[in-house]
């Protein structure tokens, strides 16, 4: 078990508790495709893309559009790094895509995202 703690920018003690990363058990690959999907995570509205759906959620554009109030283009721009690099996926339902996360383990990522802004 590693238990890292830290102070945010607001002086907030956060301690994460984490079974064995195993990350020295990753081969080259898992890792560039790790830090790939990280950077695709790393932009404020994508960070907030991801937190409209944790925990199972599915949106469409249109949706997730008028939650982050930027304009369709942009939205789907968004939309399109992060399935491509593999942290969303989608699927039809009539007229609609509705986009979720392709792996529930990334609500840890979202939850450690929430907690270290605090």
């Amino acid at each position: 078990m590693y238990i890292f703690e830290f102070v945010n920018n607001t002086n907030k003690k956060i301690i994460f508790e984490m079974k064995n990363l195993g990350l020295k058990d990753l081969s080259i690959e898992q890792l560039e495709n790790a830090a790939s999907m990280l950077k695709a995570i790393a932009h404020p509205m994508r960070i907030a893309i991801l937190g409209f759906l944790e925990d199972g959620n599915k949106l469409s554009v249109n949706d997730i559009r008028e939650l982050l109030k930027i304009e369709q283009s942009s939205t789907s721009h968004h939309l399109g790094i992060l399935k491509d690099k593999g942290v969303l996926a989608s699927k039809r339902e009539g007229k609609k895509t509705l986009y979720f996360l392709k792996n529930r383990k990334l609500n840890d990522v979202v939850k450690c995202v929430n907690m270290c802004a605090e």
